[in-house]
């Protein structure tokens, strides 16, 4: 299993997750409550933890080129929720 970990800087992360795990819901198993959400796709899966000044996540897959599906799902769709907070994703694989 590969994994990718992103700490991003936000006093909303609860807000985020609620949004991204809703919105993931359309299209894949999304569980959420006020700190943590999990999201599995059909090529990998998204935790969510938030924490008083960071969102944390944390993102799988079974193999690199699918990890770089879930970073990419995962970090464009919260980049484009929080334009006006204009936060970022950097990614560190583990």
């Amino acid at each position: 299993m590969y994994t990718s970990v992103a700490s991003v800087a936000t006093d909303r992360g609860g807000r985020y997750i609620k949004q991204l795990c809703s919105h993931f819901n359309q299209k894949a198993d999304s569980t959420f409550d006020e700190k943590t959400g999990h999201t599995v796709f059909a090529f990998g899966e998204a935790r969510m933890t938030a924490e008083s000044e960071t969102l944390e996540l944390q993102v799988s897959a079974e193999s690199e080129e699918l990890l770089g599906r879930v970073e990419y799902v995962v970090a464009d769709h919260l980049e484009r929720f929080a334009k006006r907070d204009q936060l970022t994703v950097t990614w560190t694989r583990g």
